[in-house]
């Protein structure tokens, strides 16, 4: 994955495209839900011979994931769960696999947050939520001290740790529905989209995500209700990544 971060768009566009076409065959096939929608829309996986295409696919929103019932987004038998998380009034399944590249991908924000081996980092919340959960185990993985907190007010700690410490705060964007907290890697100024996992839209101001990788439940053209805008300027940081700025 690190690999990624800094190759050239058009290789990257390449793999978008190839599991593009991967994950909405596999979403069309194995998905009551995905079979349903797309044939409303008129709309077969070989139809999407170019990333553009995307465009021919149907919107998904908030509201349909939170009241369809979540097997009729499963695509693997119960059998290949496991892990089932609700949380935020919404059930997500994960796959081993989809838990390992949850990891792997917030190895990756972390990290670029400046987190290392022999940090100290705190996690307050509720470790129910399978999105804390993953943070642990990926700086685990890191080499960090972990220190697990009862919950509080985790928005007033940070300004007064921030202005005490003289540290900079880092956001990480995880909507419950994407049941992922590594989407982005921080960096100045806004937040460079793991792009070999997602693929990134902005229609009307509005950020659209598709997992490419989801094995159990993938989102395709999520409409998150969060606005947002490209960086056109390349990073100082080298990445190839498109950036993006969240409100």
């Amino acid at each position: 994955m690190f690999e990624t971060e800094y190759c050239r768009r058009e290789e990257l566009e390449i793999l978008q495209l190839e599991r593009l076409k991967k994950i909405v065959a596999w979403a069309y096939e194995k998905s009551a839900f995905y079979q349903k929608t797309f044939q409303r829309r008129g709309v077969a996986p070989e139809d999407i011979q170019s990333l553009s295409d995307v465009d021919k696919l149907p919107l998904l929103t908030r509201e349909e994931i939170h009241t369809v019932d979540a097997m009729d987004f499963l695509t693997l038998p119960l059998s290949s769960v496991i892990r089932v998380n609700n949380f935020g009034g919404v059930k997500k399944f994960y796959t081993r696999g989809d838990i390992r590249n949850n990891v792997e991908m917030l190895i990756h924000s972390l990290m670029a947050a400046g987190i290392l081996r022999g940090s100290t980092v705190g996690i307050a919340g509720d470790l129910s939520d399978s999105r804390l959960l993953d943070a642990l185990h990926a700086l685990e993985s890191i080499g960090a001290t972990v220190v697990l907190a009862d919950n509080f007010s985790v928005d007033a700690t940070i300004r007064i740790t921030a202005d005490t410490l003289n540290l900079k705060n880092f956001k990480l964007y995880a909507p419950p529905e994407l049941g992922n907290a590594g989407l982005f890697i921080p960096c100045a100024a806004g937040y460079h989209a793991q792009e070999d996992n997602f693929l990134i839209e902005i229609l009307s101001g509005e950020l659209v995500i598709t997992t490419l990788t989801a094995q159990a439940m993938p989102l395709i053209r999520y409409r998150t209700g969060k606005l947002a805008k490209k960086i056109s300027e390349p990073c100082h940081c080298g990445r190839s990544l498109t950036k993006i700025h969240i409100d």
